[in-house]
């Protein structure tokens, strides 16, 4: 009988998939180049500017700013890097400590390890998929003290530098709740907005928080450049900082190649740039056509039992990059069957990400009670997303 059940309510699922998107191959979340992308891209090839000099770079970071509100975008190659570079330069050293969600993409914890620091892993809340604010803090309160002004894990006696919240999906997470631990215990906030351009939070942009905020714009994201990233920071010191590390320390001169500290070639090029702001003009419609798809998901799955279509944290606006189901808990089991067949039906459907802590590379890292994230990894399923599938007629 349980069997029966199961079957029941993958095909339902699945169905009621369908009726949204259509048939297959249906992919998780596609780009789409609907703008002036051709027009900018020629002028690009055309002034021979392709690399890591042009006025798309420049423009792409202005427009950036603009959007986000932030006072300073630094493009990079890619969001890892962005979140390297931001760690860095939020003042995270070999030994140190940065909290991180146990649920996130590997990348927030790699950007960790490139600073030759430790991810330390703590718990989600199911209400916005990002972290437990009010159970990191009781965390936080019991296994650390405050000496000189830093947070000190009392148990490894390593400085906890800094808190990187991710926002899971696009959704925000509690930031004025980080942000009050953040400056309670003498911690640096970090934002991971990776997922997350075009999510607000009470009105202000994710990602401008904190002393950085990191983007992505990998080929899968809701703008994309191809491949990419960007530091966001409103401390002009630190902009200019980000700006010359990440174009490798060289000195400005006419000729001379004179750098001044170790530096990295994380420069975006000029022909990538061009795509993104191409792609960045057309993000109110995609955000737009995104949202029409939460509609139709969420009519579609109004009536189904047992299984949630995961909508807006309160006071937030979501881009609603990855649409999420949310299984009840006692229908967890029914997650991989759903996988298997809306895969097998050309629907491209995707689990939340192995928690990060149960990774070979990081199983040895410190984490807190892990409980919720756990759960969340056992119960969510990402399903077609991209906005042009809005288009479809239910």
């Amino acid at each position: 009988m349980q069997k029966d059940n199961s079957k029941t309510l993958t095909d339902a699922i699945v169905r009621a998939i369908l009726s949204v998107v259509g048939p297959g191959p249906v992919a998780l979340h596609e780009p789409s180049f609907e703008g002036n992308e051709w027009l900018y891209l020629r002028e690009c090839l055309d002034s021979t500017y392709v690399s890591s000099v042009g006025k798309f770079v420049d423009r792409f970071e202005d427009d950036l700013a603009s959007y986000t509100g932030s006072k300073y975008a630094i493009s990079v190659v890619n969001g890892t890097a962005a979140l390297q570079i931001a760690l860095k330069l939020a003042g995270v050293q070999a030994d140190d400590e940065v909290l991180i969600p146990a649920l996130t993409f590997v990348a927030t914890a790699n950007a960790v390890s490139y600073c030759n620091a430790t991810p330390h892993f703590v718990d989600c809340e199911e209400r916005t998929l990002g972290m437990d604010v009010l159970k990191l803090r009781e965390y936080l309160s019991s296994i650390s003290s405050q000496q000189s002004g830093q947070c000190i894990n009392k148990i490894t006696g390593r400085v906890i530098r800094a808190v990187v919240p991710m926002h899971t999906f696009g959704h925000p997470s509690d930031i004025e709740g980080l942000t009050s631990i953040a400056r309670d215990f003498n911690i640096v906030l970090v934002e991971d907005a990776a997922e997350s351009l075009g999510s607000f939070y009470q009105g202000q942009h994710t990602g401008t928080f904190g002393l950085f905020g990191t983007l992505s714009f990998n080929g899968n994201k809701t703008i994309t450049t191809g491949g990419g990233g960007a530091i966001l920071t409103n401390n002009e010191a630190l902009a200019r900082h980000a700006k010359h590390l990440t174009t490798t320390a060289k000195l400005p001169h006419s000729w001379e190649f004179r750098h001044d500290e170790i530096g990295y070639n994380y420069r975006m090029p000029n022909i990538n740039a061009a795509l993104g702001c191409a792609q960045l003009e057309q993000l109110p419609n995609k955000l737009g056509a995104k949202r029409e798809l939460f509609k139709k998901y969420q009519h579609a799955f109004s009536k189904l039992k047992g299984v949630r279509l995961f909508s807006e944290p309160k006071s937030c606006l979501s881009n609603y990059w990855l649409q999420t189901l949310l299984f009840d808990e006692n229908l967890a089991m029914n997650r991989d069957s759903v996988l298997e067949v809306s895969n097998t039906s050309g629907l491209m459907t995707r689990p939340a990400w192995v928690l990060i802590s149960e990774l070979e590379p990081y199983k040895w890292a410190p984490s807190g009670d892990l409980t919720t994230a756990e759960s969340l990894s056992r119960r969510i399923i990402n399903i077609p997303s991209s906005p042009n599938l809005s288009k479809y007629p239910l």
